[in-house]
């Protein structure tokens, strides 16, 4: 997979537009003076927690001898089943529920912006690229980057576009990763057939 590809699979798993209520409601409880400080900390702790994965995910998997074509086909179907929900919503996000004080790891750097599917697709990339792991690490740079500034940039695009805008816009990237997840699906069924 090129840095291209993963660099926007990876965003549109993190779903940065999708999180922007999430975020929003979750640092109403910060007092306004932290609260760029607060997500600034969040986002860099989401970073360390993906490039932990990133360094030790390769071990974890050979760990486990998983085949390519395994990891291509169960990354397509996982990515299949992150995109329906992009689509398809719960009737309630996580983070919907009240916290006390300010957040610290939970929910905003984990699970909101590396968050099992961000993890999961990681090792996927990583096992379906051997030998890749510096392109890699600058796709996965860029993806965190983008999406930290739309999450910096939050109070602008909820007035921008409203809360109908940003469905809208999650649902048009859960699209596009169904297609992602249907040509690694199908990339790693056209392996194994030809084994």
């Amino acid at each position: 997979m090129d840095i291209f590809s993963a660099v926007v699979t990876l965003f549109l798993i993190m779903d940065p537009l999708g999180n922007i209520p999430v975020f929003l409601s979750i640092l109403k409880q910060v007092a306004p003076a932290r609260r760029q400080k607060v997500l600034i900390r969040e986002l860099f702790l989401a970073y360390a927690v993906l490039l932990v994965l990133l360094l030790l995910g390769n071990h974890l998997l050979r760990l486990l001898h998983l085949d390519h074509e395994t990891i291509s086909i169960a990354g397509g179907v996982i990515l299949f089943l992150i995109a329906l929900r992009m689509i398809f919503p719960p009737e309630k996000h996580s983070g919907d529920e009240q916290l006390e004080g300010e957040p610290f790891l939970v929910p905003l750097a984990v699970p909101l912006i590396a968050g099992p599917s961000t993890l999961a697709a990681l090792l996927l990339l990583q096992r379906s690229s051997p030998g890749a792991t510096l392109s890699l690490l600058l796709a996965l740079t860029i993806a965190w980057g983008l999406s930290g500034l739309i999450l910096m940039s939050s109070t602008f695009f909820y007035r921008l576009l409203g809360e109908r805008g940003l469905i809208a816009l999650e649902r048009l990237m859960g699209m596009l990763l169904v297609m992602v997840a249907v040509q690694m699906l199908m990339n790693g069924m056209k392996a194994f057939m030809l084994r």
